[in-house]
């Protein structure tokens, strides 16, 4: 068989599957987000390297490779791992989601050139639980897209239902594949997959249109308040708030006390926290910088309830309409 010949984000791809899961965590820090998608995709393309390739690639890593037998198998595990310790849970779901390769994700093969539209088409009359599968497996601006087509009443119950989704079965997967065969054509179907969640949901929510959510979300609330308070959340996260430009940001953190705000940066990094005390008098932020050297370690407990605390302040700022978030597309009459 002949040896392939790796390009150079495959060779890297290789050396990354090599070693240790911390050192990997370390260089995927490094990158910026399209580089650890790129390695990402490309680790996933090279689990299957022979030793022969290894030797091509890196022949002083030829004795370690020998000894990592698990590079030919399932790379999922590792690569999982080594991507929450660098991204967090978070960022790791959203890279892995476009990167894992359909058939270890079990996802619905869809052609690209099947619109919102006509998606839509397909499922309108179905029943909700369907439309709920099919939607999870699309990405989230276009399953933002397909539900703003879908019936007002049917909304709600959609996005409740994909909230809920618990691991599909070879049964539904079946019936969604049968419905979509004309257009798709069919697969073997997987044990049973998890599709949807809070966090689907809300990444679907996040990419409607600011009308959507507004109608969504109250009806919503009716149907489970406790899915649609979960949803909220996840919809909003501290991260979000580095994307406030800095008037609004300035406006926020005057609506902050400084021992939440001092707590609330401990869990940060270094370029976050800048960002917020650059929105600060020089004094100010000098402050909150002494403060948080002299209280040293603090638990993480604290530091989420600082930071939950400074989101309730955001969400209520941006509802009364004092700071103007980034979402989904506003709507112009």
């Amino acid at each position: 068989m002949p040896v392939r010949l790796y390009s150079g984000v495959e060779r890297a791809a290789v050396l990354m599957m090599l070693v240790g899961e911390e050192e990997a965590a370390a260089i995927l820090q490094k990158l910026d987000p399209e580089e650890v998608r790129q390695l990402g995709k490309a680790m996933f393309a090279v689990a299957d390297v022979s030793e022969a390739e290894v030797e091509l690639v890196l022949d002083d890593f030829v004795a370690r490779a020998k000894e990592r037998t698990d590079v030919g198998f399932d790379p999922r595990p590792k690569i999982e791992t080594m991507m929450t310790r660098a991204l967090g849970p978070d960022k790791a779901d959203s890279v892995l989601s476009r990167i894992t390769p359909p058939e270890a994700a079990g996802q619905i093969d869809l052609l690209d050139w099947l619109d919102a539209g006509e998606i839509a088409s397909l499922i309108e009359n179905e029943h909700p639980q369907i439309a709920a599968v099919l939607i999870a497996n699309l990405d989230p601006t276009v399953a933002a897209q397909v539900l703003e087509i879908l019936p007002e009443p049917m909304q709600p119950e959609v996005v409740h239902r994909i909230a809920k989704l618990e691991p599909v079965s070879p049964e539904a997967l079946d019936t969604l594949r049968s419905m979509l065969s004309s257009r798709v054509g069919s697969a073997g179907a997987p044990a049973g997959v998890q599709l949807g969640g809070t966090r689907e949901a809300a990444k679907i929510m996040q990419n409607a249109r600011k009308i959507t959510e507004a109608r969504v979300m109250p009806k919503l609330a009716k149907i489970d308040r406790e899915v649609a308070r979960a949803i909220e959340e996840a919809m909003f996260v501290f991260d979000n708030l580095l994307e406030l430009d800095d008037k609004n940001l300035g406006i926020l953190i005057r609506n902050i006390d400084a021992d939440t705000l001092t707590r609330a940066l401990k869990g940060v990094d270094e370029s976050a926290r800048e960002r917020f005390l650059s929105c600060m008098s020089s004094r100010a932020a000098d402050g909150i910088r002494d403060e948080m050297e002299e209280r040293g370690p603090m638990r993480l407990s604290e530091v989420l309830e600082a930071q939950k605390a400074i989101i309730a302040i955001a969400r209520s700022l941006a509802k009364d309409g004092t700071i103007i978030m980034r979402g989904g597309e506003d709507d112009y009459v």
